[in-house]
Formats: C-alpha cells, structure tokens, sequence
C-alpha cells in the first residue's frame, strides 16, 4: 500500500504537479482530498491557502508542504497537528521575484509612468536618466527572497539600503535593523520595496505615521503581503500626493474589491499576487527529497517555525 498525498490549491495546477511529483517518486499516491477513500493512509499534504478543519482528515499525517514561501495561511490554525511544515526554498522562485522587484523599480527609475502619459497625450517629451547610484532604494525584509532582490538591485547599481527585524551583513548594502531604525530607514527611501512576511510583528507595520516618514514624492512597491500596510493610509498618502505611485501584489483582501479606490489611480500599478510563485519543474525535486529525508528518519530542509510565522 503506498503513502498518499493529499493536494490542495485553488490556484495550481494539480495533474501537472502530481506528474511531476510521481516522476520523482514513482511509489507516491498522489490525490485531491476528494479522491480519497481511506484518509488514514494520508502521510503529506501539498497545500496552499487549504480550507479551516481540512488537515482534520488526516490522522497520520507527518508532514505539511506549504506551496510557496509564505506560510500565513497556516499560522494560528487548531487543525494543524503537531508535524514538520516545510516551505519551497526554489531558487527560480527568488530569481522571478528579484526579477518582478527589478522591473518595478527601473520602471520608477526611468520615469516610465511618465512616458508612459506622454504617449496617451501624443507628447514628445524628454527626460534625462538619472544614475542609479543617486537614487535611494529601501528593501524591508532581507530573509530569502529580500536579500536576492537587494543584491540585484545593488548589482545594477543602486544605492541600496535593507531593513529587518535582526541584524544583516549583507555587501554593498546598508542593513538596519529593529523598530528602533525604521523610522531613519524610511525617511531616507525613495523607492520602498516591502519584503516582510506576514506574522504578528508585522501586520500592520507600515502604518499612516510610518508612511508618512517616507519622503514627499516617494513611491512604494509591495511584493510580500497586502496586512503589512495600512490600506486605508495607503489610500490617503497616494490621494494627498505624498506617495507618488504604488506598484501592489499584494493586497489586505484578495481578489481586490472592485469597490477599492486603488483600481482607478493613474499613479498606482496593479498586479493579482503573482510576483513569485511556486514552479513545479523546479520545486518538485525539493519537495521529494524532504519526503525522502522523513523516510529516512531525517529532518526536512526549510522547515517554518509557526511561532515566527516564517
């Protein structure tokens, strides 16, 4: 009889990643939950975003896959038994999402929005670059993924400066760290790129006297979770102009209500929460060996503290 695993995801793929998966280990069952006859014989699930009460099913569960590195879905759960839960740590995840952060800010630092009226305008009007060593770029967040987007800016010659909640070496780029320093953080940032995870600590975070810390002018991209940031003070320092524009993922409800004033601000870019996600070619061999670790007796790699939140 072979261990089972029980997928779940709304938003993925599951014939391409059950393939992908059976080609890595050819004696794992791979099933939706309602395809399951005997849950008894559930030893991992794969889920993202599952339902409250769904790992209730499973009585012998011994691990849980989170599909993505973000794991507030699974904080706070009483259905969550006492396993290992493991994140995907996938390389071409932290390159798309450094990639994504990239075009956002050369999209700021070269003036595109502007060009981009222009050309609605039928405007020829031009404006000189400016170096990017003179433009300030403030990364919140430099666990994985934040350090691979900061070094990438700095690669491309940015003045970079990180914040976290513990201290970071990173080269070229000015760490700081603890509530102590945001407030200097901030105010130094032209272009804010919020990296955080979602966790009791940061919820809320960037509020209306924290953005307001930001200099007038100053445009924001938010690539991590939409509860990071005040909506409503968001909202109102893009309305007063002391925002210029928002580049958002991420939003504190998702879908984003039609309702929301953000849809129809100029100054504002929205895309539906895809800056990085889960790549099957590439996630499934990590994800098959954890199952083998666990066989084998041994702890899987990139295991979440759910205390932390990440």
């Amino acid at each position: 009889m072979r261990d089972i695993l029980v997928f779940y995801s709304d938003f993925d793929n599951y014939s391409q990643w059950k393939q992908l998966l059976q080609r890595e280990l050819p004696d794992l069952d791979v099933r939706r939950a309602e395809d399951i006859e005997d849950p008894s014989q559930v030893r991992y699930a794969l889920v993202w975003k599952p339902p409250i009460r769904f790992f209730h099913r499973w009585p012998n569960l011994e691990l849980v896959i989170n599909l993505g590195a973000g794991v507030d879905a699974l904080v706070s759960r009483d259905d969550l038994p006492d396993v290992a839960v493991t994140r995907l740590s996938d390389p071409n995840m932290a390159r798309m999402m450094a990639g994504y952060v990239l075009f956002a800010v050369l999209r700021y630092a070269r003036e595109i929005p502007f060009f981009e009226r222009m050309q609605r305008e039928a405007q020829w009007c031009y404006r000189h670059p400016r170096s990017p060593e003179t433009l300030r770029i403030g990364v919140m967040g430099l666990g994985e993924l934040g350090k691979r987007a900061a070094e990438e800016l700095a690669r491309q010659g940015f003045s970079v400066a990180g914040w976290s909640r513990s201290p970071k070496r990173l080269e070229g780029i000015e760490c700081y760290h603890g509530l102590d320093s945001l407030s200097a953080f901030l105010t130094d940032c032209e272009i804010l790129v919020v990296m955080l995870p979602s966790t009791p600590d940061t919820r809320g975070l960037l509020d209306a006297e924290r953005l307001a810390a930001l200099p007038r002018g100053a445009r924001l991209i938010n690539v991590s979770r939409g509860d990071i940031i005040d909506e409503t003070a968001l909202i109102e320092q893009l309305q007063s102009g002391h925002l210029g524009a928002a580049t958002l993922d991420v939003f504190a409800k998702e879908p984003l209500e039609v309702s929301s004033p953000l849809w129809g601000m100029q100054q504002v870019l929205i895309t539906p929460h895809l800056a990085s996600v889960a790549l099957p070619d590439s996630a499934a061999a990590q994800i098959a060996e954890n199952i083998r670790r666990l066989r084998q007796g041994k702890p899987p790699h990139h295991r979440v503290d759910l205390q932390r939140g990440y």
